[in-house]
């Protein structure tokens, strides 16, 4: 029987960071994507973010390239404006109804000139700015939307409302794109896959009526902070209060507001975001105004994610954000001025009550009306919360095959988790779609390349405004002004959004009207957005490396007062004009790819990635340093949700062992490995056997990680002292101490978010939940009891933390510097802590004491770094290349890690992150060669003496030496010579240099030596 058609294309609902990442990664791995976006702009929640954390990066920022490569990938279909409304078919084959609203303004004629928003005379709340602004009834989503197209809100529209009244906006638009008789259109679409990442909603506080939302206009929602703490918000980042546009010297962040909360709010589940973005909120409000005190109300800190605790510590003792553990019930007005009162009970038990000029509420995130009803057209089940039903072990696959989820939809998590499984959830449907893979694809082409080789030079400057992150700084006139007399600048303009869509393509058109043939951008930091800026100049038929950034906000703007800022950005322009004249055309290096992937680690992680890259039809080496497959899920039983673990884990195993494309090495370890990204060579070695070398296009690491093993509480003192994982095995073998034990005593953050190891492990709190309540289920009448300094059962895990609760198990706060004691009398272990709720010592006799200990990096990883060069962070796990919008890619290119071995974490998060190391290696393996930057060293033949000091320095065996024949009776001369396919252009060669024998294309010395001459003018 022939398999049923397939069809080589994917919808993708939400077009959030999560639906652009599945997006790119399918589109670049040879799929056709429909991105369908609600509203009218992609970009989601995370574009009215201010900054993100820990690395404070600027969320747009980060964000808008991302958007704009989306924009123009000739793969990807992006329908705004867009719901689904109905699906038929079946996986492989669907049949997609969508229903495209009218916008009423023509997007090929839009320019965005923004004259119709500044004429039209009807005003309404702004939803993009949480309320806190106004918008024009026809306006533009925010400044860097995607499509930069205006929209007519036709429920605010006067015109649209009254038909023949108003109608200013079309008779003020120059390019006749205004069509009220525009009409919504319905696309039936061929599909093979369906991705619903719909995001979610924050709860809305007012119904409840007990923090005073709503009526009292000092009390906002973090949301709506973030919109007052940005530049592009309604006060440009100057936080003042609603009521009376006083500077706000004092504010209180209320935590679990709309989670947790089953009484007013009906959510019981932890929304697992808030704690994090209330830390980084007060950190940034404080950063904004100095002085400010800034003080969070919470129950449990839930900073569960990778550097989250360090962020915390650092607000603590270097910002000074004050931490109050108790639960506010209530706000109330102070007097008439709008200050604003809390009352609570502090951790003594004595009643308190202090003054603020502001209350924010950090609001939980909830699945919205119009999801539950997409889910409902979809077909798939949703969770006693309203989310997405998925496995452990298939998180991103929903109850309908061939229908798949990721992000917010699934349940509440961070951006990190939410560009993870935007990867998995790519890896997943190309796992299905594999025999149609590039059938649609779209090859880009571009204008013909001009050569601009001997023409004087005309320069381009473009000053970004980035709303009013340089602009409130510099004064970008004057800096316009100055910049037109540099040498060689023919062109000089403004922008208010360098990275937005319009004005890439206002770029494109001065280059080739005014014939451009060198670009200097003054804006941003490069790293983040010269990959952006070098798409625009070969659009405009421009070597990509005729471009030069002047980083006048990340290096100024931020970092300087107005009285230093334009001064100084005067000097970073002229210094870039100096270099970009000396610019020369590059060519970018061409690299055949191997099809084939090597994944080191045969646990969890390490099966799923090798499985799925199986699945897509390509050969994978797994290696396994011990005799079997499994890793550290041997040592666990059941996941949160109840999946037994060992089931799945044997089913992975028989997979893997079955799969006719993976080559299976156990007792291996690597030993050494060379090459670059499309071809690395990795040795093999096995005890008893010959070393044996693979060749592979793609490394992923999963290589897992360790428990911690204690030395305090009377570990391997005290016999019935045991860590989490011995006792689970003790239970599941009925031990006697365990069948047979009255009282138990687990205590939590052994070895976790202390001094050296100031990270979360994670799983540890669940895991104690978990088998606390089995005890009590065994035998109602133990006690157990669970010491601990924050709960941190985050999303759904909630649930199982009320259930604990309900069935007895006692939970006792303790603080790092109030530590449990653990003291063996006799036969009897004593266990001493102070009481939070009694204020006062308690003793606990116990039958066994269980300690969850931290799980830490393996130390072998350090091996496996050198080998690849690749980094680790301080405590020792690998260290990927962005927090936020890489979190499974290394700086090194074509290598990847997942699971433990890039932090702690469980079962369906390493699942998750294997599948989207997966999905990011895919887009390099479904090619047969890829292109290299260009900026590579270059030998200077006639200067080198082949001294050899370069190699020693190159950190990537880059370089080697060779000699030369200079005929009969001649000694050969010695050279060095350049692996540009592993050369990254770092430059340590050419600093090292005495003969000036080596430069680094596009940074050559006469590029730096005129930097240096402009920079002391």
């Amino acid at each position: 029987m022939s398999e049923p058609m397939k069809v080589g294309s994917v919808l993708i609902v939400g077009g959030g960071v999560t639906g652009m990442q599945a997006a790119l990664d399918l589109a670049d791995s040879g799929y056709y994507v429909y991105l369908i976006e609600r509203t009218g702009a992609i970009g989601g929640a995370m574009s009215q973010l201010d900054k993100t954390f820990p690395t404070n990066d600027c969320s747009m920022c980060i964000l808008a390239p991302k958007m704009v490569e989306c924009g123009r990938h000739l793969n990807i279909k992006i329908l705004t404006l867009s719901e689904v409304t109905r699906i038929t078919g079946t996986a492989g084959n669907f049949r997609v109804t969508v229903n495209e609203r009218p916008r009423f303004v023509d997007p090929g004629k839009c320019i965005a000139c923004g004259i119709c928003a500044a004429q039209c005379p009807k005003t309404v709340d702004n939803e993009y700015d949480a309320s806190t602004g106004k918008r024009k009834a026809v306006y533009v989503k925010y400044a860097q939307a995607v499509p930069l197209k205006y929209q007519i809100d036709p429920d605010a529209c006067l015109r649209l409302q009254k038909p023949g009244s108003c109608g200013i906006c079309e008779q003020v638009c120059v390019a006749g794109a205004i069509n009220f008789d525009d009409s919504g259109k319905v696309h039936e679409l061929s599909v093979g896959a369906l991705i619903l990442a719909p995001g979610f909603e924050a709860f809305d506080p007012a119904p409840a009526g007990v923090w005073g939302y709503g009526k009292f206009p000092n009390v906002i929602t973090s949301l709506q902070l973030e919109r007052y703490l940005s530049a592009t918000g309604p006060t440009q980042g100057h936080l003042l209060r609603p009521s009376d546009g006083k500077p706000v010297r004092k504010i209180a962040f209320l935590q679990c507001v709309g989670s947790r909360d089953e009484n007013r709010c009906g959510n019981g589940y932890c929304s697992s975001v808030c704690c994090m973005y209330a830390i980084k909120e007060a950190v940034i409000a404080k950063q904004h105004f100095p002085g400010m005190s800034a003080a969070i109300y919470y129950m449990d800190m839930r900073t569960h994610g990778k550097d989250f605790d360090t962020y915390m510590e650092k607000a603590k003792t270097e910002d000074n954000v004050r931490f109050v553990r108790c639960r506010v019930h209530g706000v109330e007005p102070s007097s008439k001025n709008g200050d604003l009162r809390l009352h609570y009970i502090n951790e003594e038990g004595r009643q308190m009550e202090e003054l603020f000029d502001m209350v924010v509420l950090s609001v939980g995130l909830r699945t919205p009306r119009h999801v539950r009803k997409l889910a409902e057209i979809a077909g798939i089940q949703l969770s006693a919360s309203n989310f997405a039903s998925t496995s452990d072990f298939a998180p991103v696959t929903t109850s309908k095959e061939g229908i798949f989820t990721c992000g917010a939809f699934s349940g509440p998590k961070e951006i990190p988790q939410c560009v993870v499984e935007g990867s998995a959830a790519a890896a997943a449907v190309a796992g299905n779609l594999a025999p149609v893979r590039g059938e649609m694809r779209t090859i880009r082409s571009y204008s013909e390349e001009r050569s601009v080789a001997g023409e004087e030079a005309r320069i381009g400057v473009f000053v970004c405004h980035c709303g009013s992150n340089i602009s409130d700084i510099v004064d970008v006139a004057e800096l316009e002004q100055y910049a037109s007399g540099l040498p060689g600048v023919v062109h000089v303009e403004r922008n208010l959004f360098s990275c937005s869509q319009e004005t890439q393509e206002i770029l494109t058109s001065s280059i080739r009207e005014k014939g451009l043939n060198r670009v200097v951008i003054a804006a941003c930091t490069p790293r983040t957005h010269e990959p952006l800026f070098r798409e625009t100049l070969k659009s405009a038929g421009l070597n990509e490396y005729l471009l030069e950034m002047a980083n006048i906000r990340n290096q100024n703007s931020w970092v300087h007062d107005s009285r230093f800022a334009t001064l100084k950005a005067k000097d970073l322009v002229r210094m870039a004009v100096a270099k970009v004249i000396h610019a020369a055309a590059l060519q970018p290096v061409a690299v055949p790819i191997i099809q084939k992937g090597l994944v080191v680690g045969g646990g969890i992680a390490g099966m799923t990635a090798a499985l799925n890259l199986a699945n897509q039809g390509f050969e994978v080496d797994l290696v396994e340093k011990s005799d079997r497959l499994g890793g550290n899920a041997l040592n666990l039983k059941h996941t949160f949700s109840g999946v037994h673990i060992p089931m799945q884990v044997a089913k992975l195993i028989d997979r893997v062992n079955m799969h006719e494309k993976i080559n299976l090495h156990t007792e291996t370890e690597v030993s050494k490995a060379e090459g670059f990204v499309g071809n690395f060579k990795t040795t093999l070695k096995s005890p008893g056997r010959k070393a044996k070398t693979v060749e592979h296009g793609i490394g992923i690491m999963a290589t897992g990680a360790h428990i911690f093993r204690p030395t305090e509480y009377g570990y391997k003192q005290i016999r019935c002292v045991v860590t989490a994982i011995e006792f689970e095995k003790l239970h599941e073998l009925k031990e006697k101490h365990v069948k047979r034990g009255k009282s138990f005593v687990f205590i939590q953050c052994v070895g976790s978010r202390e001094k050296g190891r100031m990270y979360c492990s994670k799983v540890c709190c669940t895991h104690s939940v978990q088998s606390a309540i089995e005890l009590k289920r065994e035998d109602p009448t133990r006690n157990v009891y669970i010491l601990y300094r924050d709960m941190r059962t985050y999303g759904e895990r909630e649930y199982l933390f009320k259930k604990a609760r309900e069935m007895g198990v006692v939970f006792i706060n303790y603080e790092l510097h109030g530590k449990p004691q653990v003291e063996e009398t006799g036969r009897q272990i004593l266990v001493n802590v102070w009481d939070h709720v009694l204020h006062r010592p308690v003793r606990i006799k116990a039958d066994m004491v269980i300690l969850a200990t931290a799980i830490v990096a393996d130390m072998e990883i350090n091996r496996l770094a050198q080998h690849y060069r690749i980094p680790l962070d301080s405590n020792g796990f690998f260290q990927e290349a962005h927090a936020k919008l890489r979190p499974v890619d290394f700086t090194t290119e074509g290598i990847f890690t997942a699971g433990l071995a890039q932090y702690p974490k469980p079962v369906d998060e390493s699942i998750s992150q294997a599948l989207a190391a997966s999905a990011r290696a895919t887009t390099l393996l479904s090619r047969k060669e890829i292109y290299l930057d260009a900026l590579k060293a270059v030998v200077n033949e006639h200067t080198c003496d082949g001294c050899a000091l370069c190699i020693d320095v190159c950190p990537y065996h880059a370089i080697e030496l060779i000699e030369i024949d200079q005929g009969e009776g001649a000694q050969p001369r010695k050279l060095v010579r350049i692996n540009n396919a592993k050369c990254k252009g770092c430059g340590l060669c050419q600093g090292t240099c005495p003969m000036r024998g080596i430069d680094v294309a596009g940074f050559t010395m006469e590029q730096l030596g005129s930097q240096i001459k402009a920079a002391l003018l």
